[in-house]
């Protein structure tokens, strides 16, 4: 019999987190060319059940990829168009709201003094409070995205690649199925859940931006449009996009009509978003997912840190693709599946193939005697 070594789990964990590591550094140096990648591939998966229409329904080649294209294209220039004017119009807002600013400090600092609090460390502190530094954050997550949008020619390109291929990839996936089903699975299952997700959040997150560019504009807080349009695009955020989106005009309210104002954009913004996102929308996107809600903060994290402002916005499709390559892909990765989505596992306790390792363990079943059946489980094939 040959000598069957098997590593140990905890160094397999280790070698494998080195892996991790290397492959998450080796993707943030590439970040510039991986970034529009993943991005075309996002986009060109939402749009492909109108190619798979356009083939039922008996369409020329040309029409199954120009169609799909331009809307894509559409959408890309009509972010990229709101993410410019915003960078503009957020460049020249905040030097305008410096007496507000001021005297917001000085009713900050009699508050204090009421209260029986002073001191130099306290002033210095309320002195720190410079509204002018959300603005910036804002200003530089909507630079970046729009860094992201500059190689429109490279997106184009790349577009235009995967919209030609895509039919005869469908067909490779098809012929794949037989030898390969559980990956093939997989990408299906990936391609199935990103566009729910990205149909969903689309279609609720115009829904929570037209409500609450109507709350802004009814309680007076300046450029209710473009935060209507900030809250879209941080709704494809998970677990902190309310929270951007909400920041900016929360403190507009305070500059323009004081702590009211605030008070009430706060309170308008989280009713509208309770209601639709925590109460309407996951009646609808139901477990589309597939992550828990430890993994999704933890995702967005990584990929923030990987691929920047463009990876906080496709963290969800891309952990769904590494899930789809590195667990649902293995026969073995039920487990592993379970643990990432939250979920206990389907069928019964104990009944998952063991690894390799619990098979090292094992001692080797005696050999069958001459004219018998192998025993219940075992395998006739040596």
């Amino acid at each position: 019999m040959t000598d069957q070594r098997v590593l140990p789990r905890p160094l397999i964990l280790l070698l494998c987190t080195a892996g991790a590591v290397v492959t998450l550094a080796g993707v943030k140096a590439v970040g510039s060319i991986l970034g529009p990648v993943l991005l075309a591939l996002v986009l060109v998966m939402a749009v492909s059940p109108v190619r798979t229409r356009l083939d039922a329904r008996g369409a020329p080649g040309w029409l199954q990829v120009a169609i799909p294209l331009a809307i894509v294209l559409a959408l890309l220039l009509g972010m990229m168009a709101v993410l410019t004017l915003s960078v503009a119009q957020l460049a020249g807002l905040a030097p305008t709201y410096g007496d507000q600013f001021g005297e917001i400090v000085a009713q900050l600092r009699g508050f204090a003094a009421r209260l029986g609090i002073g001191g130099p460390q306290i002033d210095q502190a309320i002195r720190s409070f410079d509204p002018g530094k959300v603005f910036t954050f804002v200003q530089g997550f909507a630079s970046g995205l729009l860094g992201a949008f500059s190689g429109l020619v490279l997106i184009v390109v790349l577009l235009l690649a995967m919209c030609l291929d895509a039919r005869s990839f469908a067909t490779v996936l098809a012929h794949g199925a037989a030898s390969r089903p559980k990956l093939v699975a997989a990408l299906d299952d990936f391609a199935h859940k990103t566009r729910r997700y990205l149909v969903v959040s689309t279609v609720f997150g115009l829904v929570c931006a037209a409500l609450d560019a109507a709350a802004l504009w009814a309680l007076g807080v300046p450029l209710p449009l473009l935060w209507g349009v900030l809250a879209l695009i941080t709704n494809y955020i998970p677990n902190i996009g309310f929270v951007i989106g909400l920041v900016p005009p929360a403190l507009l309210g305070l500059l323009e009509g004081g702590f009211e104002t605030m008070l009430l954009v706060i309170a308008a913004y989280i009713a509208i978003n309770f209601v639709v996102q925590s109460l309407i929308q996951p009646k609808f996107l139901g477990d589309a997912v597939g992550l828990s809600t430890t993994v999704t903060f933890l995702s967005l994290i990584v990929w923030a840190f990987v691929l920047g402002p463009l990876g906080a916005l496709l963290a969800i499709p891309l952990s769904l693709l590494v899930r789809a390559l590195l667990i649902d892909s293995d026969p073995r990765g039920g487990w592993a599946a379970a643990l990432v989505s939250g979920e206990p596992p389907q069928g019964e306790p104990g009944r998952e193939p063991p690894d390799q390792e619990d098979r090292g363990d094992r001692e080797p079943a005696p050999p069958a005697a001459p004219g018998t059946a192998p025993p219940s489980g075992a395998s006739a094939v040596p």
